[in-house]
């Protein structure tokens, strides 16, 4: 999977993809992640990518020509799957959009700052929009770090226990249940004893039931959706 991430602050985004899961995921070339600056491809002086909304107001706007000059020589280059705008606006983030996203070839994700990018790149370009949560950020580039991680982790061969990511919290529509480790017995702290029982059934039993209660002790929400699904 080959991932585009536009941006105006490329910097914020060396760190997530050089290091762990994603620095792996990468050097066994099952993922490229290609940052492409947006001040490189603007035809104004002085790298400008921003200007004055029309009607007043505070906050400066991303230009439309920077963006439609990059991501039509993308376009030039490869088909999208998806070109993806981060925007607080945009659609909730969630599990079943990553297990879709990862089963894509090629991403294109735009990430806006300021007040965000010009409406008519919206309306002509983007064919998905997405939001991490209810809040806004200084910018989208956190938030498509975000994305591209839940989207790369779930890819074939990324992970080293390829059925880890299938137990994940959420991917059953359940919170994922207590998990525990060496030594059973921790300052008299211990191990539920079904985990020691050797038993599959048993253990698989005891951690669905507690999916079911830390879901509806702190996601109940998730439960309702379930049932009018």
């Amino acid at each position: 999977m080959r991932i585009d991430i536009i941006t105006v602050v490329p910097d914020l985004l060396t760190s997530p993809f050089s290091h762990s899961i994603m620095k792996r995921a990468q050097a066994k070339g099952l993922l490229d992640v290609q940052v492409h600056n947006l001040r490189d491809h603007t035809p104004y002086k002085q790298a400008q990518v921003d200007d004055y909304q029309f009607g007043g107001g505070a906050g400066m706007v991303m230009m439309p020509e920077p963006l439609a000059i990059l991501i039509e020589k993308l376009q030039a280059e490869r088909k999208y799957d998806e070109i993806i705008y981060m925007t607080p606006d945009g659609n909730l983030f969630e599990q079943k959009t990553a297990n879709t996203l990862s089963l894509k070839e090629n991403l294109m994700i735009i990430c806006g700052h300021y007040k965000g990018i010009d409406d008519r790149i919206r309306q002509h370009f983007v064919t998905m929009e997405l939001s991490i949560g209810d809040y806004v950020l200084s910018g989208g580039e956190l938030a498509a770090a975000v994305v591209v991680d839940a989207i790369g982790r779930l890819i074939p061969g990324v992970l080293n226990d390829e059925t880890s990511a299938l137990f994940d919290s959420y991917q059953d529509g359940l919170l994922a249940p207590p998990v525990y480790t060496r030594p059973a017995d921790f300052r008299g702290w211990k191990v539920p004893d079904v985990l020691l029982s050797g038993d599959p059934k048993l253990v698989d039993a005891w951690r669905h039931e507690q999916s079911l209660k830390r879901t509806a002790e702190r996601r109940p929400g998730l439960l309702s959706d379930e049932n009018e699904g």
